[in-house]
């Protein structure tokens, strides 16, 4: 189907509050508007994409989308650099910035205590279960926690919408129902759409894929902005993956264009950017400053920050990390990361929010949960102590642990005011390398947790528990890298240092025999896999482990070439 000039005006739902909705906006979809295609057609899509929409994507796509390709071409040639033995630095060319005298615009009143995040997909029942959490904000997850089948898309923006609007429910196969509380009861809605890698191939424009995340962002706002700005609610963002100033100055350029097409006012949709690449963190002034009046806060994105390092020191022998379970926050390029961030954000008067609880509640052994409550309430207690303004969790139940935790210490909205002065954080400190080791055992469990994901994800499930964690692309991705950094430099063309190649802590050497070896074990590992989530895609995600394993350079992420595998 192609869209047609048309003038058609955003239908507005009724808002939940006593405060009237604004006018409805008339959107002019742009002359050239028949360069657009969709690839799949699903039920009520004609509804959820009218014309006008359609009209607007085209106008966006073609805005934006060289810069795009430009900003990504430049991330080529920075990790040409890094894998030249080049390593990353604070920018000669922006010391102004860094060291001007300036502030973000002030942050909504919706927005100046997030002190307990939720995060996940936006199936139905999810939406409706983060909004009722008791959570102050819920971020629904449109990148790693979603798998981008295009009924997946549709149905995600579908339920925003009806949320938005308060009229979503769910009812679930054993009957239950599923509704939301009253309108100031609910967590603030924070919508995260895909990086700027990701293409979305359902839409095309001028016969290229439309950017994932200018489509997330755009339907959104067209649908929701009159409401949520009626409400002071919105719309409000989290910028994945950013890796530097100047694709943060693209978001910029693309919520400006989105923002004059729907008559809002500047600065009107808020922003939150993950600092989750090694890239971002030498430019986090510069990124806040490009953003400056929209911006409210940056984030901690802990997992994929894990994976960026090993990203671009996929070449340096002398950086192999340790098992993902010893690469805590407590490791030093870790925590200068995270003091650097507070110090950051709080002079220039935006949030610092701490990182992700991925641990969900284990069922019939009271001692274990236990212990997992208690790593919950060390980890916050260590983020609130630090200057943190607030935390994210994956599961409702760690809510009162993370909340209890933040009321003690941070009796008010937000810490901006502990300016952590006394931090002094240089280019060696955000990327020394760690100390620990790999155990058999953590081996073994970074090739099941990346089977077990890739199988889910092929099958259209974004988020997985497995062994009581939840899992998301980011910790897959950690687990994927770390496989092919450990195989790679014990390989002769790119062993340690020293010389040595990557061995187990009990002295096996870790090379493609043993991986093969694990990788043939695991299905009698996971025994009968009709019940666990894709499990008839195993062995194809066995097969896409090892192609990915066995490439002589590391893929930049795994969902680029499983994308070609779904709907």
């Amino acid at each position: 189907m192609s869209a047609t000039a048309a003038t058609a005006t955003s239908p507005v739902p009724a808002t939940p509050s006593t405060r009237p909705a604004s006018r409805p906006v008339a959107v002019a979809a742009p002359r050239g508007a028949v360069g657009l295609s969709l690839t799949e057609r699903v039920a009520g899509q004609e509804q959820l994409l009218p014309a006008p929409l359609l009209g607007l994507l085209v106008s966006l796509h073609r805005a934006i989308e060289p810069e795009r390709r430009a900003s990504l071409a430049a991330r080529r040639e920075r990790q040409a650099f890094f894998d030249g033995g080049g390593l990353p630095d604070f920018r000669a060319d922006t010391a102004a910035i860094r060291d001007g005298d300036w502030r973000v615009a002030p942050i909504p009143r919706a927005l100046r205590d997030r002190r307990v995040e939720i995060t996940g997909p936006v199936d139905p029942k999810m939406v409706i279960n983060a909004l009722n959490s008791g959570a102050n904000c819920y971020m629904a997850d449109f990148e790693d926690s979603t798998a981008p089948t295009w009924r997946n898309l549709l149905a995600g923006q579908r339920a925003l919408a009806a949320a938005v609007d308060g009229t979503l429910g769910f009812e679930a196969e054993n009957g239950k129902q599923y509704r939301l509380r009253r309108y100031d009861e609910r967590a603030v809605l924070i919508v995260r759409p895909r990086g700027w890698h990701l293409d979305e191939k359902h839409v095309r424009v001028d016969g290229e894929p439309i950017a994932g995340g200018l489509f997330d962002m755009a339907v959104f706002a067209w649908h929701n902005a009159r409401t949520l700005m009626a409400n002071d609610r919105g719309p409000y963002f989290y910028l994945p993956k950013l890796q530097s100033m100047e694709e943060a100055a693209l978001w910029e350029a693309a919520l400006s264009h989105v923002e004059a097409m729907l008559g809002l006012p500047h600065g009107q949709m808020k922003v939150t950017v993950l600092i989750e690449t090694l890239p971002a963190v030498f430019e986090m002034d510069e990124i806040l400053h490009a953003l400056k009046d929209r911006v409210v806060g940056l984030n901690c994105g802990r997992w994929d920050y894990i994976f960026s390092y090993l990203k671009t020191f996929r070449a340096h022998a002398d950086r192999v990390l340790p098992e993902r379970g010893q690469v805590t926050m407590t490791q030093p390029f870790l925590k200068a990361y995270s003091e650097l961030l507070i110090r950051t954000c709080h002079r220039r008067g935006a949030h610092a929010m701490g990182g992700m609880a991925a641990q969900i509640p284990i069922a019939g052994d009271e001692a274990a949960n236990e212990q997992a409550l208690a790593r919950v309430r060390a980890d916050k207690l260590r983020e609130v102590g630090a200057g943190h303004d607030g935390t994210w969790v994956a599961h409702p139940a760690l809510i009162p642990v993370a909340r209890e935790v933040f009321d003690a210490h941070m009796p008010t909205p937000n810490q901006h005011h502990v300016l952590r002065e006394d931090v002094r954080v240089g280019r060696d400190d955000l990327i020394r390398p760690s100390e620990g080791t790999i155990t058999r055992e953590g081996f073994e469990n970074n090739v099941e947790v990346c089977v077990r994901y890739l199988a889910a994800w092929l099958d259209g499930q974004g988020c997985v528990p497995i062994h009581w964690l939840m899992e998301d692309a980011a910790t897959a991705e950690i687990a994927r890298a770390q496989l092919w950094q450990w195989l790679h430099h014990s390989d002769p063309r790119g062993r340690h240092a020293d010389g040595s190649p990557v061995h187990l802590a009990d002295g096996t050497v870790i090379d493609f025999a043993l991986f093969e070896r694990t990788l043939a074990a695991l299905p009698g590992r996971l025994g009968d896999t009709a019940t666990l989530p894709g499990g008839a895609r195993i062995p194809e995600a066995i097969a896409l482990l090892d192609e990915l394993t066995r490439a002589c350079q590391l893929v930049e992420f795994l969902t680029l070439p499983a994308y070609a595998r779904i709907d």
